[in-house]
């Protein structure tokens, strides 16, 4: 089966690939693939039943009766699904996202959603975030970006996030998740963070949503005829 326009954009936490992704994919009028969430929804499941994520057989059990989708609201927002039930705002909570990169390093977990994201691919033009989408997901994706941005200013973002959801933290403790989570998703063995070597990186620290947006745009245009 032919394919669509596979756009990556990868990067740690708080660098604002996931702004960049859903702005892109609007420009665009492309699919948009927010691979974190599917890892949070694992996650909350993976709570919700209190499994040992060691267990390897219990999480393949799990993983056979799982099934995770994406829907727009009346307002456009993409909502997740976990079993036909919108986790969209529990998967965010701060202990599901720290399970969630946990559970991230678990092989069995990673092969599972791999698949389930490489078949969502086939159904058109897309852009997809995460954070191994364009060196182990989508090694032949047609554009790959890294974006990244300094440990302070991401986590001004991140803790500007916790608040908007009613969250009350101190920069200090988000900046040391932030580090704890870094090292954890560049050292893992499946699918370590990095950039593919044929990414663009993009700094985003000094820059405005705007200008993140325009650069990558630049790029796709001058490489593909998508106008």
């Amino acid at each position: 089966m032919k394919r669509g326009i596979i756009i990556t954009i990868d990067g740690p936490s708080g660098a604002g690939k996931g702004t960049l992704a859903r702005a892109i994919a609007k420009r665009l009028g492309y699919s948009y693939l927010d691979t974190g969430a599917m890892y949070r929804a694992i996650a909350l499941l993976i709570h919700r039943k209190n499994i040992n994520i060691d267990n390897e057989k219990r999480l393949s059990e799990m993983l056979l009766q799982t099934h995770i989708s994406f829907e727009r609201d009346q307002n456009s927002n993409l909502r997740v699904f976990l079993n036909r039930e919108d986790v969209t705002e529990e998967i965010r909570a701060p202990e599901i996202s720290k399970l969630s990169s946990d559970v991230a390093t678990k092989k069995v977990v990673r092969d599972y959603l791999r698949g389930m994201q490489r078949r969502i691919a086939l159904k058109g033009n897309i852009v997809t975030e995460g954070r191994d989408m364009g060196t182990y997901v989508f090694p032949n994706a047609d554009f790959k970006f890294y974006i990244d941005a300094s440990l302070s200013e991401r986590a001004r973002r991140r803790r500007i996030q916790l608040k908007e959801s009613g969250i009350k933290v101190s920069i200090e403790e988000v900046k040391s998740d932030i580090e704890g989570r870094d090292k954890q998703d560049k050292e893992r063995l499946e699918s370590p963070l990095h950039p593919a070597p044929d990414a663009v990186i993009i700094d985003t620290t000094n820059l405005t949503v705007d200008k993140a947006v325009e650069k990558i745009m630049k790029t796709i245009m001058e490489g593909h005829n998508l106008k």
